[in-house]
């Protein structure tokens, strides 16, 4: 390696010789399990587990910005282009996956520290974090907007809890956020696998499909009852600002399929390494599935009705019978999806933030002291973040794109083009640019877009 960094050898659940880098925060193995006494043996992680923990990772709040990339592109493009954007993730997590084999490194950080030394390690662990703090932030932010309302635009939206009992003072936003930090987030952040999170994660899977049951269900009733048309296939285009427009969903399909930084946590545990690849080609494949029927039916239950968040589409009337009903069912299990996302992007985050701080020490599930100061101090800055910084929003709608697509294709990428190891093949080198090109395109539609909204529109944060 060219970190010039301790290493130690460590033997996998098959028995083979991997190097491990002293300086990153790794779970142990079985075997080290035993050995330090720290944990009750482990079998390694099934592979139904590790597909709904990365799909759980995959499928965030994004999700729900999909549909109004049918209503600019059009049925055929904007699925055609999910698909895409599947493939080349597929692609990218691929050269992570063999790099990481032939150099024998079991975690993202290390191949990025083999290929660019220890100030690529630090550069990528740093975006992780940037990225999963805005994202959580976001996360919280929404369920306090779904469940207590908000009126940041300026005209008040009730929440569900608001809607139900009145306003209450158990049901204001801050009461709600700390009750659901500590009896939601809290527990599940204490999980030292992320394989104890498959449950939670399957559940969560469960809710996206919910949502899309739902409303292909209701978009089905309205088009036999003949309420609503047959949506646009392709773009419609009439002059060089509808033609610009396009380019504006790149950013929100991109980053759709981020799950890179968890793909090696998934990877170590599992009990049999060679089916990593496997496991993420289901993983994409479901949340392809679930992506194009909610952004099918989406569009195809509102048109050009269709908000940038389909959610706030279900605080309306739907015209049909048990409306209402049916907005709090799609709101409630909606919120109770985030929830479940929270705790698997957050240790992601954790293991990248202990990574940082600690990069000499043991992993840190192997330190008790260390693993509750950094997830409390963790916990404490999501939930302040939530509460108290009105603008935080702001930030993370540039920090946030520039360091998913790094994290997602720009690092790959790299890595490939770098080729520390000699594998890269040619198409491996002409995929990498273009991957590069891609992201830096997205990343300049996104700061571009994001700035326009807020210095010329008086945009916000994402209010459900």
């Amino acid at each position: 390696m060219t970190m010039g960094m301790a290493t130690r050898e460590k033997t996998s659940r098959k028995g083979k010789q991997v190097v491990a880098d002293d300086r990153e925060p790794l779970l142990p193995t079985r075997q080290e399990e035993k050995d330090g006494g720290g944990f009750d043996e482990f079998d390694g992680a099934s592979f139904a587990g590790a597909v709904f923990n990365l799909s759980t990772t995959i499928v965030g709040a994004g999700i729900m910005a999909l549909p109004a990339t049918m209503k600019v592109l059009g049925l055929v493009p904007g699925v055609l282009m999910i698909l895409f954007v599947a493939l080349l993730t597929e692609a990218s997590i691929d050269m992570l996956i063999r790099f990481s084999r032939a150099g024998k490194i079991v975690t993202y950080g290390g191949v990025v520290g083999d290929a660019f030394g220890n100030f690529g390690r630090v550069l990528l662990q740093s975006c992780v974090v940037i990225n999963n703090v805005g994202v959580l932030i976001v996360y919280m932010i929404i369920i306090g907007d779904v469940l207590s309302g908000t009126s940041s635009s300026g005209d008040h939206h009730s929440g569900i809890l608001e809607g139900w009992f009145g306003s209450q003072w158990w049901n204001a936003r801050f009461f709600v956020l700390l009750v659901t930090t500590l009896a939601v987030f809290s527990p599940l952040a204490c999980f030292k696998r992320v394989d104890s999170l498959s449950y939670t994660s399957a559940l969560s899977v469960a809710l996206a499909v919910l949502f899309v049951v739902i409303t292909a269900g209701i978009a089905i009733v309205k088009m036999v009852g003949g309420s609503i048309p047959m949506p646009r296939l392709f773009p419609d285009v009439t002059d060089l600002s509808s033609f610009w427009k396009l380019f504006t969903v790149v950013p929100v399909v991109v980053t759709a399929y981020i799950c890179h930084y968890n793909v090696h946590t998934v990877d170590n545990e599992l009990e049999d390494s060679s089916q990593i690849k496997p496991i993420v080609r289901t993983s994409l494949g479901l949340c392809s599935a679930v992506y194009v029927a909610t952004s099918f039916f989406g569009f195809l239950l509102f048109g050009d009705g269709t908000l940038d968040d389909v959610l706030a589409n279900f605080d309306s009337d739907l015209g049909i019978a048990y409306g209402s009903f049916l907005n709090d069912v799609v709101r409630v299990s909606y919120v109770a999806h985030l929830m479940l996302v929270f705790p698997i992007v957050f240790f992601a985050l954790r293991l990248n933030v202990d990574g940082l701080l600690f990069p000499t020490s043991r992993p840190i599930c192997m330190d008790n002291r260390r693993f509750a100061l950094v997830t409390a101090a963790l916990i404490i800055l999501i939930f302040s973040g939530a509460n108290f910084i009105p603008s935080i929003w702001d930030a993370f709608q540039f920090t946030g794109a520039t360091a998913a697509v790094a994290i997602g294709f720009i690092f790959p990428a790299a890595i490939t083009l770098r080729d520390s190891q000699g594998i890269a093949t040619r198409w491996d080198k002409i995929l990498s640019v273009f991957m590069i090109v891609l992201a830096v395109l997205s990343n300049a539609i996104a700061i571009y877009s994001d700035a326009d909204s807020i210095f010329h529109k008086g945009g916000g944060s994402p209010r459900a």
